[in-house]
Order: structure tokens, then sequence, then C-alpha cells
């Protein structure tokens, strides 16, 4: 007979309950530090669920795809509602350990890289926060030179028939997409005939739905950042609340926003 499992051994709660650290005594410093190792988890779902949805598009099995990119935005609207658990730390909370902290910074998460980079948000410009030959660099380089879930989507939108030039989902590697005329006028014509184009059109909704919850998580990172650390400079010298809000004018499919305007 094979070793007995346990709860605790199988999900490695050892290990996973001595992997807090904190390097004061302040009560808070402790929920700083789960609350963050609770997103990276919930980060590494998503990438998981993201990838899994990319290898349903690339197969031309769009339906299947939906319930992958439905339970990333049942995932993402969790993530959201932690920022209303971190903000119960109130300012003088936050300073008695942040010094502390040093240069680590939310700009060195290598998995946040790659889940942008897996939506088609990439820019390489932040490998430099992460050392030449290390994991984490490998992993977000590999990121940046893959298809974005949405290359995949608009290859199928031209294996469908329509006019989508192939230089809107095979670009040079680690460059970030742009909007394109022809896509939108693609994903007009799909809206425009939702039962002609059934499938294509829920998934543009799924779509729709990982950036409106993204933008969502974004905004309520803002809020949170601003009521505990006002304007002043992030840990690591980055621009904190002020760089934050330029993230918020992003969208990863832009076309499918724009259109709406001309439906």
């Amino acid at each position: 007979m094979g070793e007995e499992v346990t709860y605790g051994g199988y999900l490695r709660l050892k290990e996973l309950l001595s992997a807090q650290s904190p390097r004061t005594d302040q009560h808070d410093e402790l929920l700083f530090v789960i609350l963050h190792q609770t997103m990276e988890l919930w980060m590494k779902q998503v990438i998981h669920e993201i990838g899994a949805a990319q290898a349903e598009v690339r197969g031309g099995n769009l339906v299947p795809a939906y319930k992958h990119l439905a339970r990333v935005s049942r995932i993402q609207a969790v993530m959201t509602q932690t920022w209303d658990i971190l903000a119960t730390m109130t300012p003088a909370d936050y300073l008695n350990f942040r010094s502390m902290l040093g240069t680590s910074s939310g700009f060195q998460s290598a998995q946040f890289r790659v889940l942008e980079a897996r939506l088609g948000l990439k820019d390489a410009g932040f490998l430099k926060y992460h050392a030449e030959g290390g994991a984490d660099r490998a992993m977000l380089e590999a990121a940046l030179a893959a298809p974005s879930l949405y290359d995949d989507v608009l290859e199928q939108l031209a294996k469908a028939g329509f006019e989508i030039p192939e230089s809107a989902y095979r670009r040079a590697t680690g460059a970030a997409y742009e909007p394109s005329e022809a896509v939108e006028q693609a994903w007009l014509a799909v809206y425009r005939d939702t039962q002609r184009h059934w499938a294509l059109y829920q998934l543009a909704e799924k779509l729709i739905d990982l950036d409106d919850a993204f933008l969502t998580w974004r905004h309520k990172h803002v809020l949170t950042v601003e009521r505990i650390i006002g304007r002043k400079r992030g840990t690591g010298g980055t621009e904190g609340v002020g760089y934050l809000q330029q993230t918020l004018t992003r969208r990863a499919f832009p076309e499918i926003w724009s259109l709406r305007t001309k439906l």
C-alpha cells in the first residue's frame, strides 16, 4: 500500500504555513505578507486557466474556452475584494514596518507581468527587474515571446473568414499589441450578426469580462494604495499612485471596447 495521504500532507501545509516570515514584530506585517502571497497564488491559477483557454482557442474549440475564462473572472473578483482587507490597515500601521521592505516592490512580481503578457499587455521594459539567468526572468521572457490570448483569438477570427492582417496577431517578440481598424471592423461584424457568429460573440464577451475585472482590480489597487500611503513614492523608488493611475487607461482587448461606440 502507498503512503497515507493526509489533508496537511496533500496541501503541504507545513511548508505553506511556514512561508510567512515578517521582518518586524508589528502586528499588521503578517497581514501584508499573507495578502500578497495569496495574490501570487491566485495569479498562478489565473495564468494556468488562461493557458488552458489558449489551448482550446488555438484548436478552434471556442466554447470549451468559456469555462476557463469565466473562472478567471471569478478569481479576479476575489482578488479585487482582497484589497478591502488590506484597507483595514491604517497609514500608521503600515509605517511601522514599511522601512523594512527595502527595495522590494510589486513591480518585481514576475507572475503579474506574465499575466499582463498573456493578455497582450506586453512590455519588455519590466525585464530589468529580474536578473538574467533567473527563473523569473526566463518565465517572463517566455511569456513575452509567446502569442497572447488575444493573438490566438484574432487568428481564429482570420480563420473564420474575417479580413484580419497577419501582423495583428503575429508581431515581433515582446511587441505590445496595437489597435487595428481591420480588427475593429471584424468585431463590429460579429456584434451586428450575433446569431451567425454566436461562438465568437460569446468569446468576445468573456474577454471583455476579463478586461473589465482587471481594470476594476487596478482601480481598487490605486484607491487602496492612496488610502494607505497617499501620493508618496512606492517602495523601491516606484512612482506609487501616479504610475498606477496611468495603468487604468490600458485595454487588453481595445477593439471590443471601441466597437460599442460604433454599433
